[in-house]
């Protein structure tokens, strides 16, 4: 007899973020649609968290697909170092007119924790190259500034810049040194402010998620104050990078979380809904002073960074028929439709909460989230495991981080669909 595709991945998978030992089967998933997925014995899942966020059109989507094999028919890879193709530059052009900034170059990669390691790159070596060039009073500018409770990624620039946590904790004894700030309120920004003063000689970026710390707990921070802090940092001339991996293409209601401030950064690093969650590709975009320092006689202020599959003629096709279904009309009304159901989501466990073991309710644009009022917070809180099988019971696949519960759907979501994730969890609450 003819083993299950789950009991064949046993013999030869290693799965990430999972801890192997007494693990369940993987779901051996065989199609998907929209914003169902379908296991091979023909059950449904609502895909309650876009496919770990990048799926922004919904799963299979026609267009998306067709676009993807016209490319791969035409040119499917090329070197990227000597040559360039029509996706990769119309790429480049429509995203320089939607980006919340004003950039003047991308720099394509593969990843979200790929592209903010270019983007720390490109920071770093900005003050090498502009000390070099004598238009610096001194060459101490190396250290990173970033938020405490972030994350940025798996790889060892990413870590570094990230909380250290369960994530890092291997890894500790080899990341470099950061200087790490609480995330701005009324009663500490003053405190911030000086922290950054009295380091400012001494930083050459400051990375930051806009408004949203996704896999840190999906927290939430005050918009007003960021921008504030924004502009204090950006007044001691250090380089502003939002990571806006997790955030960008509407997930906070608005096209970029970026265009919640008036201050905007000088690098961007955007991936996960690039695509519409359907191929691997990441951008890093920079101001034209971040990519002037790069432009000399001199060879070694050239960015020494780059992948087999940079600018990926099939993915950037793919992110353009993205793109294009993310400008439709239908989809900002599907935003709007999916924002206001959260919100009526979040005020009714609100008024709830008294009897039911929940903490800091909150939403924004598409994403809701909450804390259950059971274990320790954070990532190792069992509890994840217990809704995670308890919402496949019910047809709807959640993952919850630790205790901190979100919901995060595909935009191509209907009202019916949103609405059982929503009656499950307040089912299973009580």
């Amino acid at each position: 007899m003819e083993s299950s595709l789950s009991e064949r991945d046993k013999k030869v998978i290693w799965h990430p973020y999972t801890q192997h030992k007494n693990m369940l089967p993987p779901i051996a998933i065989a199609h998907a649609n929209g914003a169902l997925l379908f296991d091979e014995s023909g059950k449904n899942y609502i895909d309650a968290i876009s496919s770990w966020w990048v799926n922004i059109h919904g799963h299979a989507h026609p267009y998306i697909a067709e676009k993807i094999y016209e490319q791969a028919r035409k040119l499917e890879q090329v070197i990227f170092t000597g040559f360039t193709h029509e996706p990769a530059v119309l790429l480049a052009e429509r995203l320089m007119n939607i980006l919340p900034g004003d950039f003047s170059k991308i720099f394509y990669s593969d990843n979200g924790s790929t592209a903010v390691e270019v983007a720390i790159k490109m920071a770093i070596q900005f003050w090498r190259n502009t000390f070099a060039a004598g238009s610096m009073p001194n060459s101490s500018r190396k250290k990173i500034l970033a938020f405490r409770n972030a994350y940025h990624g798996d790889t060892f620039g990413a870590m570094s810049i990230s909380e250290r946590s369960v994530f890092t904790a291997s890894f500790n004894d080899y990341l470099f040194e950061v200087i790490f700030i609480d995330t701005p309120t009324k009663g500490n920004i003053d405190d911030i402010k000086k922290v950054i003063r009295e380091n400012a000689a001494a930083i050459a970026g400051f990375i930051y998620e806009p408004v949203l710390q996704g896999a840190g707990g999906m927290k939430m921070y005050d918009t007003f104050l960021f921008d504030e802090l924004l502009a204090e940092i950006k007044s001691l001339n250090i380089i502003c990078i939002a990571d806006e991996v997790m955030t960008g293409f509407g997930r906070t209601g608005k096209p970029f979380a970026c265009d919640f401030m008036e201050n905007k950064p000088d690098i961007i690093c955007l991936s996960k809904g690039l695509t519409g969650g359907t191929m691997a590709l990441s951008i890093t975009a920079a101001s034209e002073k971040i990519f002037e320092a790069f432009v000399s006689d001199d060879r070694t202020k050239t960015l020494f960074h780059g992948h087999s599959f940079t600018a990926n003629p099939v993915a950037c096709s793919a992110a353009l028929a993205s793109l294009d279904l993310f400008e439709k009309e239908a989809c900002q009304k599907q935003i709007k439709s999916i924002s206001m159901l959260q919100e009526q989501f979040c005020a009714r466990l609100q008024k709830s909460h008294n009897h039911l073991q929940v903490k800091n309710i909150r939403c924004l644009g598409t994403i809701a989230a909450f804390e259950i009022e059971e274990g320790s917070d954070g990532y190792l809180n069992n509890v994840s495991s217990t809704i995670t099988q308890r919402a496949l019971e019910n047809g709807i696949y959640l993952r919850p981080l630790g205790n901190t519960v979100y919901i995060l759907p595909p935009y191509c979501i209907t009202e019916k669909q949103l609405n059982q994730v929503h009656e499950f969890l307040f089912d299973f609450l009580q």
